[in-house]
């Protein structure tokens, strides 16, 4: 486990994404979200990885870029954000009928012990081309990763369901990452 590798995970459409970009401006080092990238990728391809049309295939295709992740990031300096990672792609593919979540990862965990994680916030859900789910299933998706973590030995921390630059502050607090 890396103390410095923070992952910042929870439901679809809470805002993840836009706290991971303030992270970036102000100087910490991130990796973006596997799913949207693979997302992408499929979508100027073939397209038989999207989770819509193969959940399982996408899942397997994430839980591969989570490691390439945690891998790339082990030349990275200082603390680095992770916009979802390798326990949410673990989450899916065991969600797919693929292996367990425990069968994926192991017994070592990839990321620091307290985990942030952002809650179902309906008045800031919206779906988009990359994310064709409704926030009935993203809560969902959110009780299973949170279930997961907590299975795992990560400690769960809830971000407030506050303005950007407020969540900001939370987060460089709770994680020591204010005083880089």
């Amino acid at each position: 486990m890396s103390e410095r590798f923070i992952l910042l995970t929870g439901c679809s459409g809470g805002g993840k994404s836009t706290l991971l970009d303030a992270l970036g401006e102000a100087g910490f080092a991130t990796v973006p979200e596997p799913g949207r990238r693979i997302v992408a990728e499929e979508m100027a391809g073939d397209g038989r990885a999207l989770p819509w049309v193969d959940m399982k295939a996408f899942a397997g295709r994430a839980v591969a870029m989570a490691r390439a992740d945690l891998e790339a990031a082990r030349h990275l300096d200082g603390t680095v954000f992770f916009d979802r990672g390798l326990v949410d792609a673990a989450v899916a593919l065991a969600h797919a009928g693929g292996p367990s979540v425990r069968e994926t990862l192991g017994d070592a965990q990839a990321y620091a012990e307290q985990v942030l994680v952002v809650p179902p916030w309906p008045e800031i859900f919206a779906g988009d081309a990359e994310r064709r789910h409704g926030f009935d299933a993203a809560v969902a998706e959110h009780e299973r990763i949170t279930g997961a973590l907590g299975d795992l030995g990560y400690r769960v921390l809830e971000v407030p369901r506050v303005p950007v630059p407020e969540r900001v502050a939370f987060v460089l607090r709770v994680c020591g990452a204010d005083q880089e």
